[in-house]
């Protein structure tokens, strides 16, 4: 058998999003911004892809931007809103994902602005109170950035509480969504954040191609210079048949939430009570061994203490089985997880990170759970 649990890092292109793109990378053609008929229709794709994205996350097609991804987005929002609001102190946790961490160092070293980091607990929660603190060092000249999801141990941020605290006192708020986004359901209406982001090959869509939305209240330069695509804010040719399948996997996605929340939940719950039965010793990272405080579709592994625990994703390999020792960003790196060295936890442990999609069956977690249950019989 072989099983592929590595959903967090990307997932397979569902075959309707393929078929909504296929006729845009063989019969309409044109560029979007030529006036003549085929650009026209190209065009008018491309706002009508907007205009989706925008009512699925309640927002105004004018608060969307295609981007080429998550990392860009992220890199968007907080790059340009430094440079536009003068923003002084950035807010963010040792946690994130380096799209925001390296960004911040980056905006740190230029001397654009002061980074802090809020502190976490043992198992990588937000001290809600040290955020409120932090925020009102320096009102009105602060940007929050903490992500929803985590990608590496599964922990939810909660939005509103954190949002309400930037709104309170007049910081601004951006949310890396890059885990949650086509897995819960956002209102940006509703929610107090200024930024959201999305990247289509995290809910079944193409690779290359995310969003972001900034709240209309906020103004901030372009990113990309060289054209006036994207209003101004982001020159260069559309990735037209990336957004048209960014579109596609975002209805598809929202539109049966509930049902993939209760499946993969279903799987997850079903690999933590078996892990738990199967290898003595075993914890979980973070609280991604509770299904109802965590991402549904994350769980990581803290596995007992073992000389070969170096080698856990080769032997996972060899057996057909696809997972991530952390952020598939960082792998064939010599650093370990700066994530994981951020917890309270035995560092003589290895850790796994298995992720699931609409796609996984129980059948797969059985199959898993008796190799990983196989392998650790034979190191006992």
């Amino acid at each position: 058998m072989r099983v592929y649990l590595d959903n967090a890092a990307t997932t397979p292109l569902d075959k309707e999003v393929f078929d909504a793109m296929a006729p845009f990378m063989l019969e309409h053609y044109g560029n979007p911004s030529s006036i003549h008929s085929h650009g026209r229709e190209v065009r008018s794709a491309i706002e009508r892809a907007r205009k989706q994205v925008a009512e699925l996350i309640n927002a105004a097609p004018s608060e969307v931007f295609f981007t080429s991804g998550g990392t860009e987005a992220d890199n968007m929002a907080i790059r340009c809103t430094v440079d536009t609001r003068g923003i002084k102190h950035i807010i963010t946790s040792k946690l994130e994902h380096h799209a925001v961490l390296h960004t911040v160092e980056v905006m740190e070293k230029k001397q654009k602005a002061r980074v802090s980091y809020v502190r976490t607990d043992g198992n990588g929660g937000i001290d809600y109170d040290d955020l409120e603190r932090l925020v009102q060092e320096m009102p009105g000249k602060t940007l929050v950035t903490l992500m929803h999801g985590n990608n590496e141990i599964g922990n939810l941020l909660d939005l509103e509480r954190a949002g309400t605290i930037c709104r309170e006192n007049d910081a601004l708020f951006h949310s890396d969504t890059v885990q949650t986004m086509g897995h819960y359901r956002h209102d940006s209406e509703a929610l107090p954040v200024d930024f959201l982001v999305g990247s289509a090959h995290k809910f079944h869509g193409p690779k290359g191609v995310g969003f972001l939305y900034i709240n209309s209240d906020i103004q901030i330069t372009p990113f990309i210079h060289g054209g006036a695509q994207e209003r101004n804010m982001r020159g260069g040719t559309e990735n037209v048949y990336g957004i048209i399948g960014l579109a596609k996997a975002l209805e598809i996605a929202c539109t049966q939430v509930e049902e993939h929340q209760k499946h993969v939940s279903g799987l997850k719950q079903r690999m933590i009570e078996r892990m738990k039965a199967s290898v003595p010793g075993i914890a979980f990272n973070g609280h991604s061994g509770n299904v109802n405080e965590s991402l549904y579709t994350v769980l990581s592994l803290c596995l007992p203490p073992t000389e070969d625990n170096d080698m856990l994703l080769f032997n996972l390999d060899i057996n057909q089985i696809s997972a991530s020792a952390g952020s598939a960003c960082s792998s064939g790196s010599s650093i370990g997880s700066h994530v994981l060295q951020q917890l309270d936890r035995d560092h003589r442990r290895g850790s796994v990170r298995f992720s699931f999609s609409k796609y996984n069956t129980e059948e797969e977690i059985d199959y898993v759970v008796d190799r990983l249950a196989e392998l650790y019989a034979v190191k006992a």
